[in-house]
């Protein structure tokens, strides 16, 4: 984690000659609104050359933890990262020409962490831990990725051979804090904080953060209504698409509306083929996660 002090800055040496700095703003039980824009902390980096400093301030931000707040962390460090970024050729016009690339999902093992949070709450739950001495069932957790959405179910059995699971993956060491896994001949420590069902894991490659789905879903849960768009994240509704209100007919992928986060837009669209029954979102409307923007009926299969 990176060295911070509440309401002030503290510089710490990093790797080779350069220097880190976290200017922090906020301190334990503030509450974050989303009523404006809050800057949390703001990371410095100091190096005798700028390339040095680009690598130095890339690798702290990728390693940093930042558990709880949906960031752009992803995307600073890809930013950072990038040829024309690192070689001082970035204009006005870098992120029209790279945002899709910038933003692709990450194939970078998130299977692979969430196995290894899964074996973190094995060793929590059982007053043995999770190593047997006798062959026992296999186990299953099914967890959901935030925050695409996707869900993943993750089945291991731990014997007094070690780990089976697939992918050959090789369990080294576990507690109910980090896991040690090896696979490919490669090792890596993944540490695991758990606040209730929210889990977020921690990588040399970067963050995860899952949300554990009960076994037995509860059939009794409410959902959204089919159609349904929800805010994927807090903040600003800045327009909405010309002639979008109740009653027209939209196609699948059409824009319907733009929000406000993170000092980007962010543009929502239609999921599916149908009318617009519902509209919950007006410009200059501040939204939270999950809040209900529109609803759309689809069309009904010929």
């Amino acid at each position: 984690m990176l060295p911070q002090r509440a309401g002030g800055w503290e510089e710490s040496r990093a790797e080779g000659t350069g220097y880190l700095r976290v200017d922090a703003g906020v301190t334990a039980g503030d509450a974050i609104t989303p009523y404006y824009d809050p800057l949390l902390a703001k990371v410095i980096a100091w190096a005798p050359t700028r390339p040095e400093a680009v690598r130095l301030l890339a690798r702290a931000l990728e390693r940093a933890r930042i558990h709880g707040p949906v960031t752009n962390r992803d995307l600073l460090v890809r930013s950072l990262r990038h040829e024309e970024f690192a070689g001082a050729r970035m204009d006005t016009g870098f992120y029209e020409r790279h945002l899709d690339a910038l933003t692709a999902p990450r194939a970078d093992g998130a299977a692979t962490a969430a196995l290894a949070a899964a074996v973190a709450d094995a060793q929590g739950r059982s007053r043995f831990g999770g190593w047997r001495n006798l062959p026992s069932q296999p186990q299953e957790k099914r967890y959901r990725s935030e925050p695409d959405g996707e869900e993943r179910t993750v089945r291991y059995r731990l014997t007094r051979h070690g780990l089976e699971a697939e992918g050959g993956v090789r369990l080294l060491e576990a507690t109910r804090t980090h896991v040690v896994l090896e696979a490919h001949g490669l090792r890596a420590r993944y540490d695991v904080a758990a606040y209730g069902d929210d889990v977020y894991v921690d990588t040399p490659w970067g963050a995860h953060a899952f949300t554990l789905l009960p076994r037995f879903p509860d059939p009794a849960a409410a959902l959204p209504e089919p159609g349904s768009l929800l805010a994927p994240m807090p903040g600003t509704v800045v327009r909405i698409a010309e002639g979008i209100t109740e009653g027209a007919e939209v196609r699948a992928g059409q824009p319907l509306l733009w929000l406000e986060a993170m000092k980007m837009e962010h543009r929502v669209v239609s999921p599916a083929t149908g009318t617009l029954t519902a509209l919950h979102a007006a410009p200059g409307r501040q939204v939270e996660v999950g809040s209900l923007l529109a609803v759309v009926t689809e069309e009904p299969t010929p």
